[in-house]
């Protein structure tokens, strides 16, 4: 047609006209996705060390402290891993065999603005414990961390880009500050007539009758934290060499600033001594839990079986509430624990955590006692929970001797979602359009 232009010029018009415009865009892109990929893939962690409120040990002696409002940082941050320790006033770590410590927990509480602190059993209405999101109740294993003489060779890091969310001001109650407090429970062994029996709070050596708040015990209550709470006293040798010394719990936070681009984990404490039973209302409660947190394990007969057939096992069914996937696991055990096992409603292998017991007698390495507790970190995405699922708890313990207050709890990060992919598009992009304009 006369006047009309070649198809090819028109082609070539178009191309010059949308290639300006494409590139802009395309750079603008890059630079975006290039920079959330910088920040999804290093995030800048942040670390501080802090010394719990003195407390004092005597030979034989038990403290079992709660210590609220502690140094901790503020702001809406991402936990990335906690751990503690005691030291002395050197700061030089105190061995496990003078000092051992049964267990430590992080507790995260809200606090009216300008109240004072609480004691333990006195908090009223002025503090609000802010419970993990696991399944017991009644004020039982609410912490966001917990361990006991395996701490020093436990691994507690929260991997990229995942984090414990903590410190949102959209969560905190009018009126309110976030608070955190720390519960030590040691006993020192120095002079001891039996130092597993002290460390197990077998209550014939602790010479009780009755648990801190006065009540009587009952007659098949042989050992436990009812045994060993604050200010008791575990059964000296006649002749003992020692003193008083004081003691701190060094503990360690590491974090980082939150961002839009970290992945919230829920923390989940699973109990084999939990003793549930379904609910049929219409409270919105599915089930009750009351989990005991401790048990005796009883001597099996070794008369014709070698000692490591004595294994008590002790497996529970929990039903999950919720549904994600595992992103970190560990077990916390006792001395005599052989390991614990998370299970799927299938019978798969969720998480699993073995026990490592020291040789010597240096600070972490006792003979006799667990210092470090395996962990798993699943790659992320591999290990899923589905919403309502029933899940097979299992903690296994040596019972060619007996032991008394045990623990078998499994501690899990959970994920409800998995991180969006967040690839940079500068590279594979530009390479395609470079070819079509050749």
């Amino acid at each position: 047609m006369a006047g009309s232009f070649p198809s090819s010029f028109i082609g070539k018009k178009m191309l010059h006209c949308f290639r300006l415009p494409l590139a802009i865009l395309l750079l603008a892109l890059s630079i975006t996705s290039s920079h959330a990929f910088r920040k999804y893939r290093h995030p800048k962690i942040k670390s501080s060390v802090y010394l719990s409120p003195k407390f004092v040990l005597d030979l034989g002696s038990v403290v079992d402290k709660y210590y609220y409002n502690i140094d901790f940082p503020r702001g809406h941050i991402a936990i990335k891993g906690f751990n503690a320790e005691v030291v002395d006033e050197a700061g030089h770590p105190v061995p496990l065999h003078e000092t051992y410590l049964h267990h430590w927990a992080l507790g995260r509480y809200y606090q009216r603005l300008n109240s004072t602190n609480p004691g333990h059993d006195d908090r009223k209405h002025n503090h609000v414990f802010v419970r993990n999101s696991g399944i017991c109740q009644n004020n039982s294993v609410g912490q966001y961390y917990g361990l006991g003489s395996e701490t020093r060779g436990t691994d507690t890091d929260v991997p990229d880009p995942f984090g414990i969310e903590v410190g949102n001001p959209a969560d905190i109650p009018a009126g309110y500050e976030e608070g955190w407090l720390l519960n030590v429970h040691a006993i020192d062994t120095r002079g001891v007539e039996d130092k597993l029996g002290c460390t197990e709070c077998r209550c014939d050596l602790y010479n009780v009758s009755k648990d801190e708040y006065g009540r009587p015990l009952r007659p098949d209550y042989i050992g436990g934290l009812r045994c060993c709470y604050d200010d008791t006293q575990c059964r000296l040798r006649e002749v003992s060499e020692g003193a008083k010394r004081n003691l701190y719990m060094r503990y360690t936070v590491k974090w980082i600033d939150w961002d839009e681009f970290i992945v919230p984990v829920k923390i989940f404490i699973l109990d084999v001594t939990d003793t549930w039973k379904q609910l049929g209302n219409s409270t919105g409660q599915s089930s009750e839990h009351e989990c005991h947190v401790e048990y005796n394990v009883e001597p099996c007969s070794t008369s014709g079986m070698t000692d490591n057939r004595c294994t008590d096992s002790k497996r529970i069914s929990l039903i999950m509430p919720t549904g994600g996937y595992i992103i970190y696991g560990v077990a916390h055990q006792h001395a005599g624990g052989l390991g614990s096992a998370l299970y799927g409603e299938d019978g798969r292998v969720l998480c699993s955590s073995i026990p490592t017991y020291g040789q010597g007698k240096e600070a972490g390495n006792e003979a006799g006692y667990i210092v470090g507790m395996s962990t798993c970190y699943p790659q992320p995405g591999s290990v899923k929970i589905n919403v309502g699922e029933t899940l097979i708890l299992e903690s296994n313990y040596s019972s060619a001797q007996r032991h008394t207050g045990v623990m078998g709890l499994f501690y899990i990060l959970v994920a409800e979602q998995l991180p969006k992919p967040r690839l940079s598009l500068r590279v594979p992009i530009a390479k395609q359009v470079n070819k079509g304009w050749e």
